[in-house]
């Protein structure tokens, strides 16, 4: 079967429901990658700068006969982990998709191998290069976006997910950057992923969105533009930034309960570092005060000091937009329950 060069949206297409091997180094592919893809690795990491040393500094035949000298020991290794890899998801298709950094010696090796062991092979024409090319992109498209907004303890991530689960589209910012956008987003300790990665996932939903056509509206959650070490693309960020907030109206004590719940479960140690981080914008006094009751095993008067300080914070954001009494509507509702609270939330924008 021949080999078939394909470009980036061709390749993601044909390989939508296949297997696509990255054989980057594995520090590239930890970097960022192509969600979804698997690494085989062609050359180490160590290889990898051995190869590209020899090509800047001696010739590209040179650093093809080193390259082929590590590939010639892996050969056999390398089919055997492909092997494993369609066992353990249980393919039964023959087409595999491969990839390197531009499309060049690393993606050609392994195709070489891989359609002479009887695979259809399909390579990424220009490589991880192209992909990162068409990510961008997709930041300048325009999108049909409602904004889920409201103070902090309103569950919007779980109205978020509610409209999810309803089928509708949605872009969880907060999962795909694994922090939910506060110095209190991150008390689990989940490693964020790379800025490139937040931007290959976000990238990939978008067009997910856009090649769906059962409805225009894309839901989304309001957020600043950092996202614990992570920033929305700017070309996106202003497009969010121009379309309407729904902003959720619900008494403090509701939302004061539901953070108790969010946040109580958490060692003392770790809320206490959360509040320092913000020791400069809340003041020496409210710090002084929410670490003492911290101390004193009094969690609620410590989260209502935090969220009035929090409230003050996103009133300001939110109002900072342009047109902002145009764009942002407020709705009230009783209590943080999600699945309620979408179905008005739906009512009110499909005039259900």
């Amino acid at each position: 079967m021949p080999i078939t060069k394909l470009d980036i949206q061709q390749f993601l297409q044909t390989t939508q429901n296949q297997i696509i091997l990255d054989v980057r180094s594995p520090g590239e592919f930890e970097h960022a990658h192509i969600p979804g893809a698997i690494s085989i690795p062609l050359f180490t990491n160590e290889e990898r700068k051995i190869v590209g040393t020899a090509y800047k500094q001696e010739s590209r035949e040179r650093a093809i006969k080193i390259g082929l000298d590590y590939f010639g020991l892996k050969t056999v290794k390398i089919i055997e982990e492909v092997e494993k890899i369609i066992s353990e998801k249980k393919s039964t298709s023959k087409e595999i998709g491969v990839h390197c950094w531009r499309g060049g010696m690393r993606s050609a090796a392994i195709a070489w191998l891989l359609d002479l062991y009887g695979f259809k092979v399909y390579i990424l024409n220009g490589g991880y290069k192209a992909y990162r090319n068409w990510i961008i992109k997709q930041f300048y498209k325009p999108f049909d976006i409602r904004i889920i907004g409201g103070y902090t303890g309103s569950n919007k991530t779980g109205i978020i997910n509610e409209l999810k689960n309803l089928k509708e589209k949605t872009i969880d910012l907060e999962g795909l950057a694994s922090h939910k956008g506060s110095a209190f987003g991150n008390l689990d300790q989940h490693p964020q992923p790379s800025q490139e990665m937040f931007e290959n996932l976000l990238g990939g939903e978008l067009d997910k969105h856009l090649a769906n056509k059962n409805s225009s509206i894309i839901w989304i959650e309001d957020e600043s533009q950092r996202i614990g070490n992570i920033n929305i693309p700017n070309p996106f960020y202003e497009t969010m930034r121009q379309h309407p907030v729904l902003f959720l109206v619900i008494p403090f004590e509701e939302r004061l309960n539901h953070i108790l719940n969010d946040y109580g479960k958490y060692h003392k140690e770790k809320i206490v570092n959360a509040i320092i981080r913000i020791k400069k914008k809340l003041g020496g006094l409210e710090t002084k005060n929410a670490v003492n009751f911290i101390l004193e095993d009094d969690l609620k008067s410590c989260f209502s000091l935090l969220l009035s300080y929090y409230d003050r914070l996103y009133l300001k954001s939110t109002y900072k937009r342009e047109d902002a009494d145009i764009k942002i509507k407020q709705l009230e509702f009783n209590s943080v329950n999600a699945n309620t609270n979408t179905q008005k939330i739906l009512q009110h924008v499909y005039n259900r």
